[in-house]
């Protein structure tokens, strides 16, 4: 029996794959929802239009500039991307083929995509939390591995290949195009430089508790999701300890 992941949505106006729309009402407001695409406790893969289509446990949502929302799709290890219209296409990876190839659209694979983030420039960055490996996907759909080996588990601040990461989840973009991850298995929060420069950002690895403090000084406990505001604080679903984290720029 296959044991789920479950993810963390990080997104605010959209949840799993509920459109919410928010109109005046009176004095207040009201929050209407409905069905965006795929079809309620049908998990399936399909792409199409609207409740035609099917998804297999789609764990995190981002959106980009235009409108249009992007999904890890986790058990069928593909990331699908949803129009305004709710048009459903998959972005990159091939359904119920599990595996760690870079590539274009179909030729990439993945295992276990958890958390995905959006930049400016419209790249995508997904955890891939069962390879350990933190990917991008450039808007024209090739997929390469920014930071980490896959199947290679550990903590270490280095380039590229050479760093490790630990089931990371969720992940976000700054302004500037850096990226940061909720390092899950290490207690920490990493930061990605676009030349995929990997330092730890705050915690230190393999020591859990709940502290707060500055840089090496704050404790997590299983930090599972993240964004980033306009002003570059992030903010962390910390999970183990059943509180939100707020993480300013120290100058």
């Amino acid at each position: 029996m296959k044991t789920r992941h479950w993810g963390v949505l990080t997104g605010i106006v959209v949840i799993g794959l509920l459109a919410v729309t928010v109109t005046a009402c009176g004095g207040g407001t009201k929050a209407t929802v409905s069905t965006l695409a795929g079809k309620a406790r049908s998990p399936g893969y399909a792409d199409g239009s609207g409740t035609a289509t099917l998804f297999d446990d789609p764990t995190s949502v981002a959106c980009d500039a235009t409108g249009n929302l992007y999904v890890t799709d986790t058990w069928s290890a593909t990331i699908r991307k949803i129009t305004p219209a709710g048009e459903v296409t998959t972005v990159a990876g091939t359904a119920g083929s599990m595996g760690s190839a870079d590539g274009k659209r179909a030729e990439a694979r993945f295992y276990f995509p958890i958390g995905i983030a959006c930049d400016a420039a419209g790249n995508l960055y997904v955890t891939d939390a069962g390879d350990f490996t933190i990917r991008k996907i450039t808007p024209g759909g090739n997929v390469t591995t920014l930071a980490g080996m896959a199947g290679a588990r550990g903590s270490a601040d280095v380039n590229g290949a050479a760093a490790r990461f630990s089931d990371p989840r969720g992940i976000a973009c700054d302004a500037a195009g850096n990226v940061y991850v909720a390092d899950l298995g290490n207690d920490v929060i990493r930061k990605i430089t676009p030349g995929g420069e990997v330092t730890t950002f705050a915690g230190q690895a393999g020591a859990s508790g709940s502290a707060d403090g500055n840089g090496a000084a704050a404790r997590f406990s299983y930090p599972f999701g993240i964004a980033c505001d306009t002003a570059g604080n992030l903010y962390v679903t910390d999970a183990g300890n059943y509180t939100i984290r707020k993480i300013t720029l120290s100058h």
